[in-house]
């Protein structure tokens, strides 16, 4: 058994297409694990590599896994235009400290800003009580293991700039495009 107590939990995965690129999804019998963008052979394997050594298991490849079913469903629903909320088992287990700031920060980020809409980091970490905590709010968007199903990519700077994302620009460029906040990308 890890240090987590996760020695021996099933892990799941699949790689799916998206407007995004390919996504990587793994999940447990808990939830949804990780979402990971442009997931080509090379980061595919990185991604698995770290999913081994943080759950103590070597993840397994099962495209029709009921763990993943759902996740699969809703997020071409999602993509499709016909789905604005996750209604998602998640299991945090990648994130470190989830009843800490960053877990406080995603969680409040998950239920609190809704399709279409953005928040600023400041304001962000206002609402979990953590005012002039903006920057922490960007460190916990990057530990994200969840991206796009808790939407990080509707942080944005509070002088209007798009702010930085670990899909990279173009991707949260799209996603908020795809969700009516910005204008869709001419090329």
């Amino acid at each position: 058994m890890d240090s987590d107590g996760q020695y021996g939990r099933q892990v799941v995965w699949t790689v799916v297409g998206s407007d995004i690129g390919p996504l990587l999804l793994a999940a447990t019998g808990e939830g949804l694990l990780c979402v990971g963008f442009h997931a080509t052979d090379a980061v595919r394997d990185r991604t698995l590599d770290r999913l081994a050594g943080r759950m103590g298991v070597r993840p397994v490849e099962a495209p029709d896994s009921p763990l993943l079913a759902e996740a699969i469903r809703q997020l071409e629903e999602y993509f499709a235009g016909k789905r604005r909320a996750f209604e998602l088992p998640l299991d945090w287990s990648l994130l470190s400290g989830t009843s800490g700031f960053n877990g406080q920060v995603l969680r409040e980020l998950a239920s609190g800003v809704p399709y279409g809409a953005v928040v600023g980091y400041g304001d962000l970490a206002r609402r979990v009580g953590q005012p002039g905590a903006a920057q922490a709010v960007g460190v916990a968007m990057g530990s994200n293991p969840l991206p796009v199903v808790v939407p990080c990519h509707r942080v944005v700077e509070s002088d209007g700039g798009i702010g930085g994302f670990g899909g990279g620009l173009e991707t949260k460029r799209k996603l908020l495009a795809l969700e009516g906040v910005l204008p869709e990308p001419l090329f």
